[in-house]
C-alpha cells in the first residue's frame, strides 16, 4: 500500500493517507478542517545516512570481482 501525502487547500494542513489502490480512490479529508478540498503533493523517498564516498565503496564491494 502506496503513502501518499497531502495538502489541505482550505486550512494548509499537510497530512498523509495509506491508499490501498487506485482504483476508487475514497474521497480524501482533511483531519483538521474536515474540507475534501485536498491536493495530493510530490514525495521524495527516504534514503539512510552517509556519504555518497561510502555509497560508492558498498557498491564495487556489491560488484563482481569485489573491491
Amino acid at each position: 500500500m502506496p503513502l501518499f501525502e497531502y495538502v489541505c487547500t482550505e486550512c494548509g494542513a499537510t497530512f498523509e493517507r495509506l491508499i490501498r489502490t487506485t482504483h476508487n480512490q475514497p474521497e480524501i479529508v482533511c483531519p483538521q478542517c474536515k474540507s475534501t478540498e485536498t491536493q495530493k503533493l510530490l514525495s521524495g523517498f527516504a534514503v539512510s545516512g552517509g556519504s555518497s564516498a561510502s555509497a560508492a565503496a558498498s557498491a564495487a564491494a556489491c560488484a563482481p570481482g569485489g573491491a
